[in-house]
């Protein structure tokens, strides 16, 4: 009898310990739902053979805003710090990088010129002044 009421005993433990498990593994899944209900989807709106899109922060501020067509980026995209401030500005053909982009941080201004997503050309602008980072040639 005393067995039986010891394997009684572990069979409630060990049931006891994959019910926590489960409630566990619930838990976190609906907290994960939760953080997902709370970011802000895109929005996107079809304008000709364009589409236009806004991704955002988590916080609400717009992150970036551009064009797709054919799930590629293309033409003008901005992206913004969380704190709403200009961080990148350049533009896309068909997907790649073209022409001048810009990046700001704190102090500087990077100008950075893509030719079919390869860097030709950077420039490091701080304040009046202007000096060359990299040159590809």
């Amino acid at each position: 009898m005393f067995i039986f009421g010891e394997h009684l005993c572990n069979l409630a433990v060990n049931l006891e310990y994959q019910t926590m498990k489960y409630i566990a593994v619930l838990l976190v899944l609906f907290s994960f739902t939760l953080n997902a209900q709370n970011s802000i989807k895109p929005k996107f709106e079809k304008e000709g053979e364009l589409t236009k899109v806004m991704f955002y922060h988590d916080n609400g501020e717009v992150a970036q805003t551009g064009y797709f067509i054919d799930n590629k980026r293309h033409g003008n995209w901005t992206s913004y710090h969380p704190s709403g401030k200009k961080s990148a500005m350049g533009t896309y053909q068909s997907g790649l990088k073209t022409g001048q982009w810009f990046f700001w941080n704190e102090n500087d201004l990077i100008e950075v010129i893509y030719e079919e997503n390869k860097i030709i050309n950077v420039l490091e602008w701080n304040n009046s002044d202007k000096k060359m980072i990299a040159k590809n040639n």
